[in-house]
């Protein structure tokens, strides 16, 4: 399997549509490969932790342009996200398949209470992550010129950011209302 492809993708596509990701958190019990995929962009600091609901609670509000989490989480772990997270914040992560809709649908739900951009974007074959944004929109906000200037990339360019939030109708069917793009 390419690990690289997930990588690139859970780490390249909320940077490059961040209008200036300098502070980023990921959340991970293996953060190594995501944390070197943040290194590509010389402008960010980076901060890991394994998850708990203490250490995201005893975080400064405010504090992060862009959260990566690999971490399923409850309602009071969304809350500490969005109130971390800046104003214009980012939060990306994991989650069920989309043909589980129950699972995502509550977890959509949960974020829209925080988000105004809500998007399930492809990160390699079937499987997918979850793009939460409080400001920019993954597709329309992409800046090309840093999308296509990181150097070492094997996956990751602005065609493959704009073409991994295409979705069929019968997912945008069954999550009409739910999505918020």
């Amino acid at each position: 399997m390419r690990d690289f492809i997930y990588n690139e993708m859970m780490v390249h596509v909320p940077l490059c549509t961040s209008k200036e990701a300098k502070d980023i958190l990921v959340i991970s019990n293996t953060p190594e490969l995501l944390s070197a995929e943040i290194a590509r962009h010389k402008e960010s600091s980076l901060t890991t932790i394994n998850c708990s609901l203490n250490e995201i609670s005893s975080l400064s509000d405010d504090s992060f342009d862009v959260i990566i989490s690999e971490m399923s989480g409850d309602e009071a772990f969304f809350a500490h996200i969005n109130r971390v997270l800046k104003k214009d914040g980012q939060f990306v992560t994991t989650h069920p398949s989309l043909d589980d809709t129950d699972a995502n649908k509550s977890l959509m739900k949960i974020l829209g209470k925080y988000f105004k951009i809500i998007m399930p974007y492809s990160v390699q074959g079937a499987k997918t992550a979850l793009l939460a944004s409080k400001e920019y929109h993954p597709t329309a906000d992409v800046i090309l010129q840093r999308a296509d200037m990181i150097d070492g990339l094997s996956y990751y360019n602005s065609d493959v950011h704009v073409a991994s939030f295409a979705m069929g109708n019968y997912i945008r069917k069954e999550y009409l209302g739910i999505i918020k793009n």
